[in-house]
Parts: C-alpha cells; sequence; structure tokens
C-alpha cells in the first residue's frame, strides 16, 4: 500500500463558524478517530485535496507529521464536499497501528472487455464493487483488480475467485457475485414476446377443441 506524510496540527476549535474561519484560512478541520476516541484536528487544504484527488478511492496510508512533533499513522476513512462548490469542507481518519490488524473495505476494479460483450454482445453486470477484509495496515491492497475479458455469457466472478495477499482474510461472503455477464437484452425480450404470441393461440386451441365437444354432445 502506498503511503503518504500530510502535515498537522491538532485544534481546539470546535463548531460551524470555527470551522468555516479555518477554511477561510487555507485549512481543512478533520477528526483522527481511534478506538473510540476522537482527537480534533486541522490540515493544509491544498494538500488534502492533492491526496483525495490522487488516491481516488484507492486506499492509502497517511502519516500524519503533527507541529509538536507527534506523528499518528491512520487511513483516510471518509471526506465531505461542498454539493454546490465542490469544495471540500471535511474529513475523516482512522489511526492504526502496524502490529494490529483492522477490518476495512477495499475496492473491486475490473480490467479487459469480457468474450461475452464482445463477442456475443452480452452485458455486463456489476453486483459488487467492495469487500471486506482483515489484515495488519501493511498488507491492505491499495484496491483489487480482476482481468474478465475471458469471460463468456452465463460466467459470474464470485468473492472466492478473488486472490488476495498473504495474511489478508476474507470477511465478505465469498459466495457473493461481483460481476456475471448477461445474455444481451434483445434475445431476453424476443423470448418474452414469443410467450406473449403463443398464450393466444393456446387459447384459440383450447376454443377450438370445446366447439368440437358440444357438436359430438348434439
Amino acid at each position: 500500500m502506498e503511503k503518504v506524510s500530510l502535515a498537522a496540527e491538532k485544534r481546539e476549535e470546535h463548531g460551524k463558524g470555527a470551522a468555516r474561519t479555518l477554511r477561510r484560512a487555507g485549512m481543512i478541520p478533520a477528526v483522527l478517530y481511534r478506538e473510540g476516541r476522537a482527537q480534533s484536528i486541522k490540515l493544509n487544504r491544498k494538500d488534502l485535496a492533492k491526496l483525495i484527488n490522487t488516491v481516488a478511492g484507492e486506499q492509502v496510508m497517511v502519516d500524519l507529521n503533527f507541529t509538536d512533533g507527534d506523528r499518528k499513522l491512520a487511513l483516510l476513512k471518509n471526506f465531505q464536499v461542498d454539493p454546490l462548490k465542490r469544495e471540500l469542507l471535511h474529513t475523516d481518519f482512522f489511526e492504526v497501528s502496524l502490529t494490529e490488524k483492522i477490518r476495512i473495505t477495499v475496492h473491486v476494479s475490473t480490467t479487459g472487455e469480457p468474450i461475452g460483450v464482445k463477442r456475443d454482445a452480452g452485458i455486463l453486470q456489476h453486483a459488487l464493487r467492495e469487500i471486506e477484509i482483515e489484515c495488519l495496515p501493511d498488507n491492505i491492497p491499495a484496491k483489487i483488480v480482476v482481468d474478465i475479458s475471458k469471460f463468456e455469457l452465463g460466467q459470474s466472478l464470485h468473492v472466492s475467485d478473488l486472490k488476495l495477499g498473504e495474511g489478508i482474510k476474507l470477511i465478505t461472503d465469498p459466495h457473493d457475485v461481483i460481476i456475471t455477464v448477461i445474455a444481451p437484452a434483445v434475445e431476453a425480450a424476443t423470448t418474452a414476446e414469443a410467450a406473449v404470441v403463443a398464450e393466444p393461440e393456446v387459447a384459440k386451441k383450447g376454443k377450438k377443441e370445446e366447439a368440437g365437444a358440444e357438436k359430438k354432445e348434439k
């Protein structure tokens, strides 16, 4: 996993007014969580925005270097962005220890175009984009990439098919489906139409048989 360093400061200011003042000064309020404890901190907005734009959803270890000489190792947990201005508002970090295992979600991405899509006009259906694992922080993969170029119609990728590194325990159900290559929608629609057409024919046949039976009785 990639590791980056960020300068950080511990803060005493709290509340919306204090947060606005910090942002005007080019800082972003944040919280560092650790086993039920929460420490208020602040970081440089430009450095933090650069980090978030660079990782693009991947897991990354952050070395927080405080001005008082203290250092904390953490993972970026989540962040808030203004929906209108698209400006960074707040971030949360989760402190970790290199000797303690943690549970964390990791993004699963795919590469390649399945044969069932390219050759047979199938549809690639995504069912799961993240899985939960347990391991030491140093073993956390930035993301899991799977080549699905050889997948044919009807073939699925399950969680159990993923190749995880040594020391990584899978928490997500191994039977869960990640992707499936399904039959073309046109084919499915044609089958449905055929069923609709066949139904009136069966009904007509039934009526003819009933009419014949009535004539025989007469």
